[in-house]
């Protein structure tokens, strides 16, 4: 076995406490009326439709919110720390250098406090050496590669998503409990770490859950915003592979929804998609059902219905007032980013009994466990510093009465049956036959 890493993770207290520090707040924490936070994600190109406006618009939402007090209990301190949030959103296209480029200026020109944000995995790897380097804090709200920490601790880099490991698990689980039958997979994901990310834990998921199981010999893997598929569908009709994993996001999922589409692809084949929800609700009755789809945790098109969380109900309607459509994955994981920073904030300001600094922030930030729209996070991995929760599957469908997209069989697995446990490289641990799942 690989050598595991030795982490020092330091817990916060629980839930409860978070919010008795957040309430604490007052005169104590008003030295500071105004912070600067950069925002940063995908404005303009293909990936700015389906994830980085409605992340934008999400982290927009849940800072107006908080700037006026106005969040349900218990988050309903006005402020961070009692100072208000002047955001500066910043695009997130442009590729690595540019990103590199973008955030030295805001950190060193336009000194922002922290940083939220970054979509891509791409983005998360080549920004957290920069935030190292700068010791800046920086809070990433959606990128999913589980390299970010196993490859190395960071000290100011935090993480409230999931990563591809938890998906990827509550994926191999779904399918194995509901369609047992089907043997055989393939995949197609984009090539880069989030894509060959995402295949390599569900296979090596898939062979746990189901030895009798069969992975393809050739999965696909398309450069990222190709945006063109006809040679790959082509590939994945002539495989005999039953099933096909995809964890394309942003534009390419739509673009290859539509190709396949009209070659009765999804007739033949059972679909999985990791992070798709965004093309069921921008495609809307022109997505096909039957696909089974998961939003990254417990949100948007599998939980839009719940009536029963009183923060998510807020969210989802607010948001829908506001934008006129629903909330989707990345606007629930921009706005939780933001939610996490401001109990960080008030916690860490209640502690040192006044505006508190950059270290009394992160170490109030190391792990932290915290109710968001869907339920418990759980800072339980990477030190404190990568987020863990339940991660849900259901299987698409049209609501006629609701005249909107739904999802029908919807099943969610617990943090700790579908993540490793702290100090354990989460290859090793699925080689190993995940010991110590609590399913």
């Amino acid at each position: 076995m690989r050598k595991q890493f030795a982490y020092k993770a330091l817990r916060s207290a629980a839930i409860a406490s978070t919010v008795a520090a957040a309430a604490m707040t007052g005169a104590t924490a008003q030295a500071k009326d105004t912070i600067k936070v950069g925002v940063v994600s995908f404005l303009t190109g293909p990936a700015a439709g389906p994830f980085g406006v409605p992340g934008r618009n999400g982290a927009e939402l849940i800072i107006d919110a908080i700037n006026k007090g106005e969040l349900p209990a218990p988050y309903n301190t006005k402020g961070f720390a009692g100072a208000t949030m002047d955001p500066v959103y910043t695009d997130e296209a442009g590729g690595n250098s540019k990103q590199v480029a973008e955030y030295r200026n805001l950190v060193e020109k336009q000194n922002v406090d922290a940083l939220i944000g970054y979509i891509s995995s791409g983005s998360c790897m080549a920004m957290a050496p920069v935030a190292e380097e700068l010791q800046k804090l920086t809070i990433m709200s959606v990128c999913g590669t589980p390299r970010l920490f196993e490859e190395k601790l960071r000290s100011v880099v935090f993480r409230t998503q999931g990563n591809a490991v938890g998906d990827s698990i509550a994926a191999a689980r779904y399918m194995t409990e509901k369609f047992p039958d089907l043997k055989t997979y393939t995949g197609i994901n984009q090539n880069y770490a989030w894509g060959q990310d995402s295949w390599k834990f569900y296979s090596l998921a898939m062979a746990k859950l189901d030895p009798a199981s069969k992975a393809s010999s050739n999965p696909q893997f398309p450069k990222i915003f190709s945006g063109q598929y006809s040679a790959e569908i082509s590939t994945l009709s002539l495989d005999k592979a039953e099933v096909v994993h995809s964890s394309f996001w942003d534009g390419d999922i739509e673009a290859f929804v539509l190709q396949a589409l009209v070659r009765g692809f999804f007739e033949d084949k059972k679909f999985v998609s990791v992070v798709g929800a965004s093309a069921v609700d921008s495609l809307g009755k022109k997505f096909p059902k039957g696909v089974v789809m998961g939003t990254r945790g417990p949100y948007g098109l599998l939980t839009r219905f719940d009536r029963s969380r009183p923060l998510n109900n807020w969210f989802v309607d607010s948001y829908k007032a506001r934008y006129g459509v629903y909330p989707t994955g990345p606007s629930y994981q921009y706005a939780k980013a933001v939610l996490y920073y401001k109990l960080g904030m008030d916690k860490a300001a209640a502690m040192a009994g006044k505006f508190p600094t950059q270290d009394e922030v992160v170490a109030a930030l190391k792990g932290m466990e915290f109710e968001s729209f869907g339920g418990s996070v759980k800072m339980a991995l990477g030190g404190g510093h990568q987020a863990i929760y339940e991660v849900g599957y259901g299987i698409t469908t049209w609501d006629k009465e609701k005249k909107a997209p739904s999802a029908t069989d919807v099943k969610f697995y617990s943090a700790e049956c579908i993540n490793p446990p702290e100090g354990t490289l989460a290859a090793d641990w699925l080689e190993q036959g995940m010991p110590g799942a609590k399913c």
